[in-house]
């Protein structure tokens, strides 16, 4: 976490300028532009008249990944930054700049498609990065626990610990400490969305239907970004490695 890769802090410090920017440079109406414009917003692509946002068919495209560099608050911000720190920066060790930016953006637009399905119509607008912040978890779990692994009980070479061959989902999903991380990740989502607990204030909810959404796509989706073969010999991805060439 404290060893962090570039992209990461790059993102990071994205994160943070916006943020800086949203809150000291736009007036009120600046800013709400910003979120007509960049926020995930559902009912663009209904009914986007009756709440006022633009349905042009590039912000229907680009908002699918844009919502994720945008905050609610400081406390929000920094929240995430401080998971981001912690999941992303094994999984971009992994993965390398350009196939991390790209994992970031599908497992981004993952999240805002489970949000969409969830609340269709809806014009509250989405923002932050916590649904790609989720696919970084379930990537590093797929990896992280492995023999030689970051977090392995054997390991003797810290840079080869992320590049340890990764457990097919089969395999991976019969290992005690994986079972318990989804036990547990998936209970605190449920527990929030139900309204059990609270992390947020009293005017903002928690898209945690957009969590679930990155965290499945990280999880499923890990072996086309993984340049490292598999523990059973197979190479990463159906067909191939679908990010071939790319560092």
């Amino acid at each position: 976490m404290l060893n962090v890769p570039g992209v990461v802090t790059g993102l990071v410090a994205t994160f943070v300028v916006i943020h800086v920017l949203r809150d000291w440079v736009l007036t009120q109406r600046g800013y709400v532009e910003l979120l007509k414009q960049f926020s995930f917003v559902p009912a663009r692509y209904e009914s986007a008249a009756q709440c006022g946002v633009p349905d042009r068919l590039a912000v229907k495209a680009w908002t699918f990944i844009s919502y994720a560099f945008l905050h609610g608050d400081w406390t929000h911000i920094g929240v995430n930054v401080v998971w981001f720190l912690a999941f992303g920066s094994p999984v971009a060790r992994r993965f390398g700049a350009l196939r991390f930016l790209l994992f970031f953006a599908v497992t981004a637009a993952a999240g805002a498609v489970a949000h969409l399905v969830a609340h269709p119509n809806e014009c509250l607008p989405m923002v932050g990065a916590s649904a790609a912040i989720s696919g970084c978890m379930a990537a590093a779990i797929r990896f992280v626990f492995q023999a030689g692994g970051p977090l392995g009980l054997w390991r003797t070479h810290e840079a080869h610990a992320y590049h340890v061959p990764a457990a097919p989902l089969k395999t991976a999903l019969t290992d005690p400490r994986i079972l318990g991380f989804l036990i547990v990740w998936f209970g605190l989502n449920l527990l929030l969305g139900l309204g059990s607990l609270s992390l947020l204030g009293e005017n903002q909810q928690l898209a945690w239907e957009a969590h679930i959404g990155g965290f499945l796509a990280g999880l499923i989706l890990f072996p086309w970004f993984d340049p490292v073969p598999q523990a059973n010999g197979v190479d990463p991805g159906p067909g191939g490695d679908p990010a071939a060439g790319l560092n």
